[in-house]
């Protein structure tokens, strides 16, 4: 045959194939023959040497990627669960959501034009650097397709860039900005109180393009010139901040009825009951049981989103006594990657509970608890990869989160009727006490919200 014809040539060139490879190898062969039918396998067997090094580096490059997939999805949930950590240390008793990825793209911007200590730092709390042209190509082609309305899913991220006006910017970082993913790099005067930007989500320009004009009046940004208290945020001898927006809605696999949604009591961490709407189906699931180290038990549950590109995973403690925060803080990245192996489909009664939340932060002094120090430091940050005139710092980190869960993925509807469901000998899956939640891309496992609900009913941020 062809493929132990070309094989035999690889191993008397000194290329031996592991069993990883080897499948791939003769994948490729097989594709060769479908691909040129007419061609002999006399005529495949005379090809030159450097077509079988060609056929090699193909096998070669698609372990590499397999492999580099793995250490990224790897790095991007050890980073997920750091920063969640680190939140849940200032917010320990309210509703909390945070995205990760999002976050993760904001720093990769800052890369481009990080030197010295102040890369090292972002480098080593992310796991990678930005600049390395393969990383790059990674997370460029992973990111989410956000205008995949056809599939009923709807995802804004923006990250923008707030620069004082007046500062000349290097060609090589507006280069790396105007591709990196959802990045606008605005000009702000933030000298002037009234020109200051009092609510972020406003400077990010109707479409993806750079405000990079230096000096021009057209490439600055200004606010409403109301004086409002998000004013407070932005000091007057700010030269650089970072704005990050992320909004999701998703419709499910399967959806939920309305029609099957009751007012059912929620038990908050602290004994109270309240009523909130509580969805209901009966359906196959993925599920698993799991323990922690200190041998506290909790479920997982896993609800895909139409098309089955994210998935919903919540994590629910087993007993009722045991606290939520007791299962979040023993939660490490090795846990979350078990879980795709430790779930299995069971046909389950769920009760999830509808909720919509919002949380904004200002990462300045999260991200310095994580290992980035110098970037927010006057006199240490080195951003001399984004203008060699002047010396930046990041002086704000403006995080927003958005996310709502309902029937259908849509606004709900206001009130529903109490209904009565049959009985069921099916295992119920009950959210009816704090949980846990994550959405996760699921060919990546690459965490998109991790947050959790104490409140079903509290949407403020």
């Amino acid at each position: 045959m062809f493929g132990a014809r070309l094989r035999k040539q690889l191993e008397l060139h000194g290329y031996y194939l592991t069993c990883l490879q080897d499948l791939v190898f003769w994948a490729t062969c097989c594709t060769l023959r479908t691909h040129f039918p007419s061609c002999s396998s006399e005529v495949m067997r005379r090809l030159p040497v450097a077509s079988l090094f060609i056929c090699f580096w193909l096998v070669e490059r698609s372990q590499c990627d397999g492999s580099l997939q793995d250490s990224m999805g790897e790095l991007h949930t050890r980073f997920a669960v750091s920063l969640y950590h680190t939140l849940t240390e200032a917010e320990n008793s309210s509703n909390l959501i945070v995205s990760p990825v999002s976050v993760s793209l904001s720093l990769g911007l800052l890369q481009f034009g990080a030197r010295g200590n102040t890369l090292a730092q972002l480098e080593g709390t992310l796991g990678y650097n930005v600049n390395d042209a393969q990383v790059q190509d990674f997370l460029m082609h992973s990111q989410i397709d956000e205008s995949n309305t056809s599939h009923g899913m709807w995802l804004q991220q923006t990250c923008t860039l707030l620069i004082q006006s007046g500062i000349q910017l290097l060609t090589e970082f507006t280069q790396h900005a105007a591709a990196w993913a959802n990045t606008s790099v605005v000009r702000a005067n933030f000298s002037q109180p009234n020109n200051t930007p009092s609510q972020p989500e406003r400077v990010r320009p109707n479409h993806d393009e750079m405000l990079l004009q230096s000096g021009s009046s057209s490439g600055e940004l200004s606010g409403s010139g109301e004086p409002q208290v998000e004013t407070l945020w932005w000091g007057h001898r700010l030269q650089m901040a970072l704005v990050n927006k992320v909004t999701f809605r998703g419709v499910w696999q399967k959806q939920f009825l309305f029609t099957n949604t009751q007012n059912l009591p929620f038990i908050l961490s602290d004994g109270t009951a309240i009523k909130v709407p509580m969805m209901y189906q009966a359906t196959e699931v993925s599920f698993g049981q799991f323990r922690t180290a200190l041998d506290q038990r909790y479920t997982v549950l896993e609800l895909p989103y139409l098309d089955r590109s994210l998935s919903l995973q919540v994590i629910l403690p087993s007993e009722r006594k045991t606290p939520l925060s007791s299962i979040e803080s023993q939660l490490t990245a090795r846990h979350l990657a078990s879980w795709y192996t430790g779930l299995r489909r069971t046909k389950m009664d769920i009760f999830l509970p509808r909720f919509k939340m919002q949380n904004k932060f200002n990462l300045r002094s999260v991200l310095p608890a994580m290992g980035i120090r110098d970037a927010f430091n006057p006199s240490a940050a080195d951003f001399t990869g984004i203008s060699v005139e002047e010396s930046l710092y990041v002086s704000d980190a403006f995080h927003e989160v958005t996310i709502e869960v309902t029937e259908d993925g849509t606004k709900a509807a206001a009130a529903t009727a109490m209904v009565l469901l049959k009985r069921s000998r099916a295992p119920v899956f009950k959210a009816d006490r704090p949980f846990l939640f994550l959405l996760r891309q699921i060919n990546t496992g690459s965490i998109l919200f991790m947050g959790r609900v104490m409140n079903p009913m509290d949407q403020a941020s």
